[in-house]
């Protein structure tokens, strides 16, 4: 993947090194939606239910950024900055106004208008303050548990977290969580793999756009390789895979965000199209 002379943007909030304090968090349908986010990568809910920890910005424990830090933050402003720049364009050609998401960095642990989060969670889409979490752990775990290394497999994360921001400006999002306040939890975790996979093929949207506007500038984007990490990372982290490694079996009944297969396909159906109407995920 090449980001290079891209535009970098500014809506990234650092809260890496900020100091933790005591205090009440989040709680209610929040910290469900988080508790789920946690199940799904094998977090004991306990952890999340019980911790009682807040942020406390402090300015002397912040630790000042490394070359690698800088040059991690440098590509995730150009990844975002690229989605900003073809949902924009996207809404634009649909008669509308896309209003970006914040990214926010941080290291351990946050807290969102959805409740509390931590790293072994891994990235999530706040709706309540129209904000992604990413720790940047999470992209050494991508490569080294889930054997999904690469540039445009981190790019695919921050994408699909995009995806469920551009759900929520489409009023989707809205729509799944009443389906699931009046069904039982099984017909409730299908419209949340409904959700999920729409969110993958949003990503493939993005990355089918933003290779398109390159070409059109004679600039590249996707190099040799890329389009399998992205396939890689979206596989490992399928819920069968997840399950799998954490139980040693398969609950279908239980998936909320699809298969390794059904997340493959969905992301190269948004890839191969490049159309919001081809990720209707929900027909």
């Amino acid at each position: 993947m090449d980001l290079s002379g891209g535009r970098r943007s500014t809506n990234i909030e650092d809260r890496r090194g900020m100091r933790l304090g005591p205090g009440i968090v989040g709680g209610g349908l929040g910290t469900l939606a988080l508790v789920v986010i946690g199940l799904l990568l094998g977090v004991d809910p306990s952890v999340i239910l019980n911790d009682t920890t807040t942020y406390e910005p402090d300015a002397s424990a912040v630790q000042p950024s490394t070359p690698a830090d800088d040059a991690a933050k440098d590509s995730i402003s150009a990844i975002v900055g690229s989605t900003e720049d073809t949902w924009s364009e996207v809404f634009r050609e649909g008669g509308g106004t896309y209003r970006p998401p914040t990214l926010v960095l941080f290291t351990g642990r946050v807290e969102s208008a959805c409740g509390f989060g931590q790293a072994a969670m891994g990235p999530f889409y706040c709706p309540g303050d129209e904000k992604v979490y990413l720790d940047l752990s999470f992209f050494q775990e991508l490569q080294n548990r889930f054997q999904a290394p690469g540039d445009f497999a981190q790019a695919y994360v921050i994408a699909h977290e995009v995806g469920h921001h551009v759900q929520n400006l489409l009023r989707i999002s809205d729509q799944v969580a009443a389906i699931q306040q009046r069904s039982r939890e099984r017909e409730a975790n299908q419209a949340s793999v409904r959700l999920e996979l729409q969110a993958d093929c949003l990503a493939g949207v993005w990355a089918n756009r933003t290779e398109r506007t390159r070409q059109e500038q004679d600039r590249k984007f996707l190099e040799v390789g890329d389009l399998e990490e992205a396939l890689r990372a979206a596989s490992s982290i399928g819920d069968d895979k997840l399950q799998m490694e954490s139980r040693g079996y398969v609950v279908p009944e239980s998936f909320t965000h699809g298969t390794a297969e059904q997340r493959m396909r969905w992301f190269k159906q948004g890839f191969q199209t490049g159309t919001v109407q081809a990720c209707d995920t929900f027909k």
